[in-house]
């Protein structure tokens, strides 16, 4: 009877283990209809032979992450309303925002993750459906936060392929330069043309595709991750910080509030950096007009003087920002670009803005998907 009672019990684990296993592999898409309109909310200067910067500031959902061909209709349908109002040439640079790269950890997953109510309640989704992965991720992981160290790190190398091929390919269809926001990676560096993932720190890195939808240098890797993000992006190494030549002129990028430090820019005028394109993501609803908490960083530069809870979120990124003021930044223009849309409860807030000759010109109006441009 003991027998018996024992190959009945151990035959239902084994029928209930495949039946998980088949589950975890079956991936339903549902039907989703998306938003592709997009409003031009900063236009300044006459068109000119010196080209543009071309801000995308999208409104994404999770289930715009469900496939790569999802995500690319809605980032085509902007570019293609950018040049439907001849805003693209071959001297644009369009500049995406912060972390559009990172939520590629969501493609391919079970509709339940994208119609979970939480984040939490999704991160768990991802990772009851990718067991193996997400084990072999969470051995491997070095931050302090080994949960959403491994959520990235699971897909590292698909969601390093998928970046390449959606923005490299946006690029070449477009026959623009593209920075392409910033993507969370381990040790990410391009090699013969590819971007490859390493081993060891995940690092937010940035890179720029040229009109061929090949790579232009190497990924910039962000300098000063936020607190919020401390436990499992490392910081870059604050000695490099590189330029990259494109048709309108050298090119550097800041992501996130790296943009806040003076000596950012004096090292980006030492390599002749003539625009600055600034990738950027703030969490929270109502974050832009509440009182800035101060830097996020480990680091306060002394020649700041600007104390927290002084003045808004928003304020405080147009004041910090310091794109062609002089004599700190010796750029013509610069342009920050903020991942807008629903990330489940996480929100999100940021009003994009550009900066030429020491003027800022600011979106007043942070509903929907919005265009800026600014003529060189």
């Amino acid at each position: 009877m003991r027998k018996l009672l024992a190959f009945t019990v151990t035959m239902a684990l084994v029928a209930a283990l495949a039946a998980y296993l088949v589950w975890t592999q079956e991936r339903p898409v549902a039907h989703y209809l998306s938003d592709l309109r997009i409003t031009l909310a900063v236009n300044e200067g006459q068109p000119a032979e010196r080209g543009n910067l071309l801000g995308i500031q999208p409104e994404l959902f999770p289930a715009d992450y469900q496939s790569l061909e999802r995500l690319h209709l809605k980032l085509s349908a902007y570019l293609q309303n950018a040049r439907d109002l001849g805003l693209i040439n071959p001297k644009t640079i369009v500049v995406l925002p912060e972390h559009i790269g990172t939520w590629l950890m969501l493609s391919g997953e079970k509709n339940e993750l994208y119609q979970a109510a939480h984040l939490k309640d999704a991160m768990h989704w991802l990772s009851i459906s990718n067991p193996l992965p997400f084990m072999r991720a969470w051995i491997s992981a070095t931050g302090d936060n080994r949960m959403d160290d491994a959520y990235l790190r699971m897909k590292a190398p698909a969601m390093a392929q998928d970046y390449q091929v959606l923005f490299g390919g946006l690029a070449k269809e477009f026959g623009v330069t593209l920075v392409a926001g910033s993507i969370a990676l381990p040790n990410p560096t391009v090699s013969q043309g590819v971007l490859q993932v390493g081993h060891g720190a995940l690092y937010n890195a940035s890179l720029v595709f040229a009109a061929d939808g090949l790579p232009l240098g190497q990924p910039q890797r962000q300098l000063y991750p936020i607190y919020d993000e401390r436990g499992f992006i490392a910081p870059g190494d604050e000695n490099t910080l590189s330029v990259v030549d494109t048709p309108a002129g050298r090119l550097g990028i800041l992501v996130g509030s790296d943009s806040w430090y003076p000596d950012n820019y004096r090292k980006l005028n030492e390599q002749g950096a003539q625009l600055v394109a600034v990738p950027a993501f703030v969490t929270g609803r109502d974050t832009w007009d509440r009182p800035w908490r101060g830097f996020k960083s480990v680091s306060t530069p002394a020649e700041v003087s600007l104390k927290p809870e002084e003045t808004s979120e928003g304020a405080a990124w147009r004041r910090l920002t310091l794109i062609s003021q002089q004599p700190v930044s010796q750029a013509t223009a610069g342009m920050s670009v903020f991942l807008r849309g629903q990330f489940w409860d996480l929100g999100s807030a940021g009003q994009s803005f550009l900066s030429s000759n020491g003027q800022v010109f600011a979106d007043s109006d942070a509903r929907g998907a919005r265009l800026l441009n600014i003529w060189l």
